[in-house]
């Protein structure tokens, strides 16, 4: 892994290269080399694993690259180059063959790069992302491995290049444009036994593992679970030498982490040599300076996660290693999260959580590790593993137990003891205790809530988002969650549907969007659609793009609950607007959504009813504790959703902690088309607030 920087239209463009690369130095101290253009210039600092080799190479072309392409030697072969690494042989396969889809699809590994031809740049990363670029075009043209380089050179609208996308830049005209990219598929099904397929899967795991495994020190992040264990058989089964470690929080009073429990267990049968890094609580201040500023995001989650994550590279680091292995993706793809238990299609749900990976977890990640100047590995996310991981059947990922079952089968077969293959593993934050102490340290320094203790080490929000806005409670109870989050909200989008009965947008009060768009001070933006089936998507696309020109979103954000339907068009949309997608409340359980809502402080009606044992009697009346029991009662009895997912009732959220002003209605009316089916007609107005 390296760090690699180019500037294009400015005169001083050297200079401010030289400085961005003194900013990436972490991500490679085996060198630092610069090339000048006419207006342009290129940075590149080392951190070699495989002979050393100094960027930017340049012959009639300009080449950087961060990169560990593991075909390399065969391409070598196929192609009779005669190169020394990776990135010598990645340089000749574009001068060869050109950028484009079919020439990425030889490489096997991951990358980013940078290649200048004919007038002409080109800027892609593996179709996951594991290898982060950040582009800027304002004031010329700006790229660089981390987003951090580009805020202290002054860069504005700064966006992270989406792997499905290849940029291009072209230096006379100045313009951008983009090349799609395909992404995995949902293929048929394995017809084969679980037998068949875990041997076989075995074969893949192991390959995608030893073609890892360096040449040079290295170590794995371990935390007993069934991830890590798998990959610490298999480089065990290998006769690999490596260290495993283990980071807590340790603190008189606690009871010892889920995670070091089971690590000092599974070392002692495995014969593992394990480092334990622990941390004290006094300690964990310290490293949250440094952490937070580091991965440019102050959510909650990611930092609990990060905590561990880099005290082990820390570690690792003091003891010489160049490589660290880490156990993500399995989670991913072998289905081993709550939404993908509650999923009606669970593969489906895999490759939706596959597109989000390099926003959620994989810039966290790398910009950790090479801070710690190591590089990371991730065989769970080989691309020739996921393609077949993906084609597993449902049955053999989730069973009524057990999540991840097939990779569970295979531990088994490998001969690690039941206790372990059968562990339910917990989330890096929680095995750690690390949670804990963002807890402490929230309640020590006088906080309520932990993002707002996190916010005061990074003051700058997380990613510009817009959100998708119905009036009704998931769509602003959505938004509302990632806010507190320190996601800043830009603007609103607001669909208004001439169909009432779209199949993708509420519609009985949309016409009130610009009263709750002035309520809580965010800009709106208002699409019209005749609402005919897919067709109503382009509207939603446009409406998107206008969002990402005018107020420069870097994501959007839904209030899906359950519907595939829905979530998997805007996911289609994003991506190909090259814009991160959010889902704060999917799959959340719909009782404790709704008791949420009200909990911290929404009001809200219900706007129209269309499901048996509803009537017009439940509009126009404010939604309590007492109209939820009376649902949890209907669900029991009928199965009504208690959420109205299923289009059962909608609602207006009329006022709530981040309206400035509240809606008051002013005179309704109801229209009546059966027993069960009802729609309210609102006029209403805005009024102040009283201290």
């Amino acid at each position: 892994m390296c760090g690699i920087i180019g500037v294009f239209g400015r005169k001083d463009s050297l200079k401010l290269v030289k400085k961005g690369t003194g900013i990436l130095k972490n991500r490679g101290i085996d060198g630092t080399s610069f090339y000048e253009g006419k207006k342009f210039s290129f940075g590149h600092v080392l951190h070699s694993i495989v002979n050393r080799v100094k960027q930017p190479l340049v012959d009639k072309e300009i080449f950087v690259s961060n990169c560990e392409i593991y075909n390399w030697k065969e391409l070598n072969k196929k192609y009779g180059f005669k190169t020394k690494n990776d990135s010598e042989t990645l340089f000749k396969l574009l001068q060869k063959k050109s950028v484009n889809e079919k020439t990425l699809k030889e490489l096997d590994g991951v990358f980013a790069f940078a290649y200048l031809s004919e007038k002409r740049l080109y800027i892609a990363r593996d179709i996951i992302g594991v290898k982060p670029v950040w582009y800027s075009h304002a004031n010329g043209f700006h790229f660089a491995s981390e987003k951090k380089v580009l805020e202290k050179l002054g860069m504005i609208n700064i966006n992270e290049l989406n792997p499905r996308k290849i940029l291009t830049y072209n230096l006379e005209t100045k313009r951008l444009s983009f090349i799609e990219r395909k992404f995995f598929s949902i293929e048929n099904e394995l017809k084969e036994n679980l037998g068949v397929i875990t041997r076989k899967l075995e074969i893949l795991v192991t390959k995608s593992i030893s073609k890892r495994v360096p040449k040079r020190k290295f170590g794995l992040l371990f935390s007993g679970g069934i991830d890590s264990t798998v990959i610490a058989l298999i480089l065990k089964k290998l006769k690999q030498e490596f260290i495993c470690y283990t980071a807590v929080l340790d603190e008189p009073g606690l009871k010892e982490p889920a995670d070091l429990t089971y690590a000092k267990k599974v070392a002692k049968e495995l014969d593992l040599k394990l480092k334990i890094v622990k941390i004290r609580l006094s300690d964990v201040e310290k490293y949250l300076r440094k952490i937070v500023p580091l991965i440019e995001d102050s959510n909650v989650v990611k930092i609990g996660v990060a905590l561990p994550f880099y005290s082990s590279s820390e570690q690792a680091k003091k003891d010489g290693c160049k490589v660290i292995f880490s156990g993500l993706g399995s989670e991913e793809i072998f289905a081993g999260y709550q939404r993908h238990k509650e999923s009606n299609n669970i593969n489906k749900e895999c490759v939706s959580g596959l597109l989000k990976m390099y926003e959620r977890d994989l810039y966290r990640d790398d910009v950790v590790t090479m801070n710690n100047q190591l590089e990371l590995r991730i065989p769970f996310l080989d691309y020739e593993l996921i393609e077949y991981v993906l084609k597993i059947p449902e049955k053999f990922k989730l069973t009524d137990e057990h999540e991840k079952y097939a990779l569970r089968i295979l531990a088994q077969n490998t001969g690690l003891s039941k206790d372990f293959v059968w562990r339910k593993k917990k989330a890096a934050q929680y095995g750690s205790n690390f949670h804990k102490a963002i807890e402490k340290l929230t309640k020590k320094n006088g906080f309520k809530l932990k993002s707002e203790y996190l916010r005061t080490f990074y003051p700058t929000h997380n990613v510009k988002l817009g959100a998708l806005l119905s009036t009704g409670k998931d769509s602003v109870y959505a938004l509302y969650t990632m806010i507190k989050q320190n996601y800043e909200v830009n603007c609103l989008i607001t669909i208004n549907s001439e169909n009432p009965d779209s199949y993708m947008f509420h519609t009985p009060t949309i016409k009130l969007a610009k009263l709750q768009a002035k309520a809580m001070n965010i800009p709106l933006i208002t699409q019209k659609t005749k609402g005919d089936k897919e067709k109503e998507l382009e509207d939603l696309k446009e409406a998107i793009k206008k969002a990402k020109k005018k107020y420069n979103i870097e994501g959007i954000v839904t209030g899906a609950l359950f519907s595939n339907y829905q979530r998997t068009r805007v996911e289609k949309i994003c991506d190909s607007l090259s814009l991160k997608i959010f889902h704060p409340l999917w799959h959340i359980n719909q009782e404790s959504e709704m008791r949420e809502i009200i909990r911290e402080g929404f009001k809200f009606i219900i706007t129209k009813v269309a499901a048996e044992g509803l009537n017009e009697n439940w509009l126009n009346k404010r939604v309590n504790e007492k109209t939820i029991n009376k649902l949890v009662y209907l669900n029991k009895k009928i199965k009504l959703n208690i959420a109205g997912e299923g289009g059962e009732f909608e609602t207006l959220v009329l006022d709530g902690p981040i309206f400035k002003e509240t809606i008051v209605v002013n005179s309704s009316k109801i229209l009546k088309e059966d027993e069960n089916s009802a729609t309210l007609i609102v006029k209403a107005s805005l009024r102040k607030k009283f201290k």
